[in-house]
């Protein structure tokens, strides 16, 4: 069937959902089935038409519908991180990769920096840090920062900082996507160059070992930031089938699930960074094990487990992701 058919044959029917809403639950149901049997047809044969847009925009509503008004559990504090963060996850799969591309283009950018330029660490890092760094190196205690604080109040102090770093990360996402994006530049050229710099000083792998005990998870919710920001500054850029300003609320609701929902990630790192990366002394094996049980963990929460619940819960693949890219 041509496509001109195929919309003359059903516009009325879509403006009549898109328009009035359903009076029960029975009939929500049958029209979101019946939307999605359009899209899949539309996804089949005009895959990237805007008839296959509209489609899914419009089947993303009833989903939104249906799923708001079910009957609230009382573990709706569970079912966040169980099936809706996750996702969310899935949903935005591809802003979440560019962010991490984004965030290892400025890494490389720090590292490259550093070693072509004596003065680019102590420009990023400051020479406090550097000079305070040089000394517990002469003392044969490299990381011996972790160490001068009490770690009750190590934590606390972390922790308020990387919730609100990443906080300022998500909603500079408002200018356009660029302010988080400027975010990740921050801290991917801060990073590089201070981890150049222990390589430069041969201590590259045991600040590996140590640092990444806590930084993989600190990490991780920074580009998972970047990525919020990005989702709701492409949501006003990009609002292809809604309204711009509908398209905005959207997407900031959605980056603001992301960063609600990485706030537990952020607190176990500060735990990981102030309990137990001051204990340089651990063995090999245990090290390994932390820093790869965490990245194995975000890779498991943030990629894997979100695309097996998709598959289980939209065995069509019916709702496709929307992002601004």
């Amino acid at each position: 069937m041509r496509e001109a058919l195929f919309i003359k044959q059903n516009n009325e029917r879509w403006k009549k959902y898109e328009n009035q809403k359903a009076t029960s639950p029975d009939e929500l149901a049958e029209s979101f089935i019946s939307i999605t049997d359009d899209l899949a047809y539309s996804k089949t044969f005009y895959p990237k038409s805007n008839t296959t847009k509209y489609l899914n925009g419009l089947a993303s509503t009833f989903h939104q519908s249906i799923y708001k008004n079910k009957k609230e559990k009382s573990n709706r504090f569970i079912t966040f991180w169980q099936l809706e963060l996750p996702m969310v996850f899935y949903k935005y799969r591809r802003t979440i990769l560019y962010s991490f591309l984004f965030f290892l283009v400025f890494f490389l950018m720090g590292w490259i920096s550093a070693r072509n330029d004596n003065t680019f660490v102590r420009l990023i890092m400051g020479n406090e840090y550097v000079n305070m760094t040089n000394d517990n190196i002469a003392k044969g205690d490299p990381m011996g920062v972790y160490k001068e604080m009490d770690p009750g109040f190590m934590f606390l102090m972390i922790a308020s900082n990387n919730v609100r770093v990443m906080l300022f990360t998500f909603v500079s996402g408002i200018i356009f996507s660029v302010g988080s994006i400027y975010q990740l530049m921050y801290n991917g050229i801060m990073l590089g160059s201070f981890q150049y710099y222990f390589f430069s000083k041969g201590l590259g792998w045991q600040s590996v070992l140590t640092i990444w005990i806590h930084g993989t998870l600190e990490i991780s919710t920074i580009i998972l930031a970047g990525a919020a920001g990005m989702i709701m500054g492409n949501s006003f850029l990009f609002p292809k089938t809604y309204n711009r300003w509908v398209s905005l609320r959207r997407g900031a609701k959605d980056g603001l699930k992301i960063a609600i929902g990485i706030v537990p990630i952020i607190i176990t790192a500060a735990v990981f960074e102030s309990f137990v990366t001051r204990h340089t002394e651990m063995p090999l094996w245990l090290s390994i094990s932390i820093l790869g049980g965490s990245l194995l963990f975000i890779i498991w929460y943030v990629k894997i487990y979100p695309a097996r619940l998709n598959r289980s819960l939209n065995p069509n693949n019916t709702i496709i992701d929307e992002t601004g890219f």
